[in-house]
């Protein structure tokens, strides 16, 4: 590194000033074996589809384009179209199965509305007990409107036509100054042979 000293160092003698051209003449020259071209050979194999090119790109400013306008942050998500409707998942909404499908679940909870409107209070177990309250709650409602449209609802779903004429000639004047609230859940002991958990529901 002695010449490098030399160079970059003026003497006192000579009182010249350092400069910049004076220390690139004192740094070793960089010989060309150690530099790497650059070249568009990278850019010939790549094509927006996928395959092999085998023409040259010279201006390698188009791929680094496309793979700008690709790999946007819009790309990122993918858009359904499934007729304006948002999908989601049913948290919270978890109903009553009752070891049933859909149908005879269904058959069942109106049975069991049917028969506590008609005799006012049955003996089942809690689960199905705390799964038909909602809808007595719902058919004693409907008759509190009184009008024909509730009438026919009450109808497709009770079974039988007399509890339904019935219940919409009695519900006003029993309930009227109620809002809610139209049964009791009274539990009672467990039932023999598979140890169920038993309830009696009445109507308030």
């Amino acid at each position: 590194m002695g010449f490098c000293a030399n160079a970059i160092v003026p003497s006192s003698s000579s009182g010249s000033v350092w400069n910049m051209a004076s220390l690139k003449s004192a740094l070793p020259s960089v010989s060309s074996s150690l530099r790497v071209p650059v070249t568009s050979a990278a850019f010939q194999s790549f094509s927006p589809t996928g395959l092999r090119s085998s023409r040259p790109r010279p201006r390698p400013k188009v791929a680094l384009r496309y793979f700008s306008e690709t790999n946007s942050f819009e790309n990122c998500f993918t858009i359904i179209d499934n007729g304006g409707r948002i999908s989601a998942m049913r948290h919270g909404r978890r109903v009553p199965k009752l070891n049933r499908p859909p149908d005879q679940r269904r058959a069942l909870l109106r049975g069991l509305t049917t028969q506590l409107l008609k005799y006012g209070r049955i003996k089942t177990t809690r689960a199905r007990a705390s799964a038909m309250r909602k809808y007595v709650d719902k058919m004693i409602t409907l008759a509190k409107d009184g009008s024909l449209h509730k009438r026919r609802q009450a109808l497709g779903f009770i079974y039988e036509k007399q509890i339904v004429h019935a219940l919409f000639a009695e519900v006003p004047e029993r309930y009227g100054e109620r809002n809610g609230g139209y049964t009791r859940i009274i539990r009672t002991l467990p039932r023999r042979g598979d140890n169920a958990p038993m309830a009696y529901i009445e109507l308030v």
